[in-house]
């Protein structure tokens, strides 16, 4: 074991992506958004999501995942969006586990045929846009199509686009006034709260067997003031503010501490 884990007494680095889905933590403020994705998925409709990069959007997604039931759901993620519309649907046809066609129309086909197949298997299929402030408008154009089947007349596929909040302004416009107007869920996940902070490190600790309050209430408050709560920047700069508290065999990390971290993070490296 590396020496600064045992130091805090932890069995494993606290804050690394390396989690299973069902130990990723929501904040309580965010769980109201959770149920609403998911009642949209059982209801059969297209969901919007957006925030800012690092706000937790991948680990609402993950969440999402764990607790969308497999059976009568099946969840395909897409995140190679920066493509024209026929390598798009090829690349949707991968996902889908199926072989991709050389013609637009034939690509399309198929997934429209493998969605209604599913439909007839009382299997509902969501599809998962990732990165979705980078689709190509040709894609945007179509998407729409996607989710038409029978005269517009059953719901047989739920998208889910995920990205930054440009996103929401492209689809504002009125070229994408057809995909937007099928968009009845519109979710944005705003900046955390000093709490949601505090309690995303209490919940990382603990879940890696720390006992004992690492962090003092000053360190967490500059730990948000300075990140504004975006997880990623979290995770960096705690983990290294443990080792560093470990080296100085420190009982409890205070805002000192956290300050010297955001130093040697903002130093320029050694040649």
């Amino acid at each position: 074991m590396m020496r600064w884990l045992a130091h805090w007494g932890l069995r494993e680095a606290p804050f690394t992506k390396e989690i299973a889905d069902a130990d990723l933590w929501v904040p309580s403020s965010r769980q109201g958004a959770v149920e609403s994705l998911l009642e949209t998925c059982r209801d059969r409709g297209h969901a919007l999501l957006v925030g800012e990069p690092g706000v937790g959007k991948t680990c609402f997604l993950r969440t999402v995942r764990h607790r969308l039931p497999q059976n009568g759901f099946r969840l395909t993620y897409c995140h190679n969006v920066t493509l024209g519309r026929r390598d798009f649907y090829r690349h949707v046809c991968l996902a889908l586990e199926l072989s991709p066609k050389a013609t637009a129309a034939a690509v399309f086909y198929a997934i429209s045929t493998h969605i209604e197949k599913l439909g007839t298997e009382n299997v509902h299929p969501v599809l998962l846009i990732d990165e979705a402030h980078l689709l190509h408008q040709d894609v945007l154009d179509h998407l729409h199509i996607l989710s038409n089947y029978e005269w517009d007349s059953k719901a047989l596929l739920s998208l889910v686009l995920v990205g930054l909040p440009e996103t929401r302004q492209r689809l504002c416009l009125a070229k994408n006034r057809s995909l937007w107007s099928r968009i009845h869920t519109r979710l944005s996940l705003g900046e955390a709260t000093p709490g949601d902070t505090a309690e995303y490190i209490g919940f990382r600790l603990k879940r890696a067997g720390c006992e004992r309050e690492a962090f003092s209430s000053d360190a967490i408050a500059l730990l948000h003031e300075e990140t504004h709560g975006r997880l990623r920047d979290i995770d960096r700069i705690a983990t290294d503010a443990l080792k560093l508290g470990a080296r100085r065999k420190l009982r409890n990390i205070d805002r000192d501490l956290v300050v010297r971290a955001f130093g040697e993070q903002a130093a320029p490296a050694d040649d």
